[in-house]
């Protein structure tokens, strides 16, 4: 049977070693002073039987009431919690709305915090991060905050390490929810030191070259005249930015469309 085979094969692969390969039957040695294969075997087999059974978890899920540390971020105990898959402007961000400064880092954290009051939250762990913090999905019952945070325009789908949100993304933007109001520079570009001013920078004194990023993150300019260039549209969201020069979209890591 095909799950018989294939639980198998993971067993063999956790006994031999990644880098090792097994031909016939593994055998025990005694005596040697290390794990044998076999030894190794009856420890994987104990191990995956453990997580069926749910003796052994494989996610450590997370509940209880959340503080909001900013507008990805909870706090459920001690254990901090990044929301998977979307990017919220940081506290100190500031964004344009009718042409006026607009605290949206202040207004994301806002909007979570209204999700989240007074309410029993479980979050569903997906990874860990380089800062240590759970990556989770969290849910309200059986609202997905993620979900409800790009959909209200407070929060953008982080294409980086996930497109679960992309689509509700752009049902925010089409709305012209949160955000998609006014002007607003991407979180992660924001990060690297990226203001809107420069954007407005860029765009006045005539940086004409489009730097676009395609399917699977591919990142492609167009100049003037170029068969795509006046179809392709910049969207800072993903990244997407205007070039004065070519030898700065190549410097940037972007390579000309071939057409």
């Amino acid at each position: 049977m095909p799950e018989m085979a294939s639980f198998s094969t993971k067993l063999r692969r956790a006994a031999c070693g990644p880098r090792q390969r097994c031909h016939g039957p593994l055998h025990f040695s005694a005596g040697t002073g290390r794990i044998e294969p076999m030894v190794r075997l009856v420890i994987s087999a104990l191990v995956l039987l453990g997580i069926a059974l749910g003796v052994v978890p494989a996610r450590a899920d997370v509940s209880g009431r959340a503080t909001v540390t900013d507008g990805d971020t909870l706090k459920i105990a001690d254990q901090r919690i990044r929301l998977h898959g979307i990017d919220a402007p940081e506290s100190k961000q500031v964004c344009k709305l009718q042409g006026v400064d607009w605290a949206c880092g202040k207004q994301a954290s806002q909007e979570l915090r209204n999700l989240t009051r007074g309410r029993a939250i479980i979050c569903e762990e997906r990874d860990r991060d380089r800062y240590g913090r759970t990556v989770a999905v969290c849910f309200d019952g059986t609202r997905d905050l993620n979900k409800a945070m790009v959909l209200s325009g407070m929060a953008l789908a982080y294409r980086r390490y996930s497109l679960d949100y992309v689509e509700e993304e752009r049902a925010a933007k089409t709305a012209g929810n949160g955000l998609w109001a006014g002007r607003f520079v991407p979180p992660w570009e924001w990060r690297r030191g990226k203001r809107l001013d420069a954007v407005a920078a860029d765009e006045q004194k005539g940086c004409r070259i489009k730097g676009n990023v395609g399917r699977g993150g591919k990142r492609i300019y167009h100049v003037p005249g170029g068969r795509w260039y006046d179809q392709t549209k910049i969207d800072r969201s993903k990244g997407e930015r205007w070039f004065c020069s070519e030898g700065e979209a190549q410097d940037a890591g972007w390579r000309r469309s071939a057409q």
